[in-house]
């Protein structure tokens, strides 16, 4: 997902600069910033990557994780931090060799991840007898020698999972699924310094109800013209939207004030999913009284909480900046800027100028990708 508002192309210089190594690049030079790139957003691309495979190689199905605010996006780009450059440079230091790394979806400048997919083919030689081709590493050695290079990368980005898959395993034309998350705060108070850079601050209330219906209008499969951003490569606009929905949640960074701890926690000390929820039916996801939980009063130097709130997004693919266009219409009905008419006029109109302003890169995580794995 480009997001060309936000591709930065310079490195940003590290907090401890004057102990730790320059930002590794994708190539030496930082004198040019990159063409802007025409392409597919989140989805599975059209076409295939031009790799050849190696006979001898093991291919590797990689799980990886990052934060996205100092990348300019997971795809390779001249002069730029990206995911796939850092992951190339990782490997080629355990193995000694190049390597070209394909990714399963392919995320903007600010983008995150909790776990994009990738493969990459790896031919094990000795280093004792060049020349001689060794059994395969095991993909918990694959991890860890990863994660010990990555981690030197300034730490926001790793490997949380590996497994050995065929040869003609393609991360992304096998993916049968993906879900997007999407994260907002609502509240007049600034955003917290710990969510900086991880969600879109909303400073008025919203319509929650109002977003959930204008969620069910978009769920399904449509030409979806109006949450298509220009220079999308995809040969149709039409696609299944599978699910797009919201829910409200606490804030992932979450540290439970003394009223909170005695209505969270049980005689046994277990977390107390629900205190209205009879038994036998389904817990809503605040349930907890959190409503007067945020009333409580504050003491000296206790922020008042944002109300948090994800939006989950999922289908096979998605056009470029679809998740992040259907946000920003979301974002507008919870306003009343909206209305659910005009979500279904804005999806009748087939043109990306009818479509609210485009939702930040900084909420957005890609969250799973799903296989039928051998």
């Amino acid at each position: 997902m480009m997001d060309d508002s936000s591709d930065l192309c310079s490195a940003t210089p590290s907090l401890n600069s004057s102990k730790e190594p320059k930002r590794p690049l994708d190539s030496p030079s930082e004198s040019l910033k990159p063409p802007k790139q025409q392409r597919s957003e989140e989805e599975a691309g059209e076409g295939g990557d031009g790799m050849s495979h190696n006979s001898k190689a093991q291919r590797y199905l990689i799980a990886v994780e990052y934060i996205g605010t100092r990348f300019s996006g997971s795809q390779r780009q001249p002069n730029c931090r990206t995911v796939v450059g850092l992951l190339e440079e990782a490997f080629h230091k355990f193995i000694g060799q190049p390597v070209s790394v394909t990714c399963s979806s392919r995320t903007d400048a600010g983008v995150h991840a909790l776990s994009n997919v990738c493969h990459v083919d790896v031919e094990r030689i000795s280093k004792r007898k060049p020349g001689e081709v060794l059994p395969p590493h095991e993909p918990s050695v694959v991890r860890r020698a990863m994660n010990h290079f990555l981690q030197k990368c300034e730490g926001d980005i790793s490997i949380v999972d590996v497994r050995c898959v065929p040869s003609d395993f393609h991360a992304r034309f096998k993916a049968l699924e993906r879900t997007y998350y999407y994260r907002l705060f609502s509240g007049p108070e600034p955003l917290s310094t710990f969510e900086k850079d991880r969600a879109w601050h909303i400073s008025e209330d919203l319509d929650i109800l109002a977003m959930k219906k204008a969620c069910t209008i978009l769920v399904g499969s449509h030409d979806f013209s109006s949450f298509r951003a220009s220079g999308c490569q995809a040969k149709s606009p039409i696609k299944t939207l599978d699910e797009l929905s919201i829910t409200e949640t606490f804030p992932s960074l979450h540290f439970p004030s003394l009223l909170e701890r005695s209505q969270l926690e049980s005689t046994d000390g277990c977390l107390i999913h629900s205190e209205k929820s009879g038994h036998g039916s389904p817990p809503s996801s605040l349930d907890i009284t959190w409503v007067g939980l945020q009333g409580c009063n504050q003491g000296f130097g206790q922020k008042p909480r944002h109300r948090c709130y994800v939006i989950a997004a999922r289908a096979r693919s998605f056009l470029y900046h679809q998740v992040r266009l259907m946000v920003g219409v979301l974002k507008s009905v919870g306003t009343g800027e909206l209305t659910i008419s005009d979500v279904e006029r804005i999806l009748n109109a087939k043109t990306v100028t009818a479509a609210s302003p485009m939702a930040p890169s900084c909420g957005l995580y890609l969250g799973n990708v799903k296989y039928d794995l051998p």
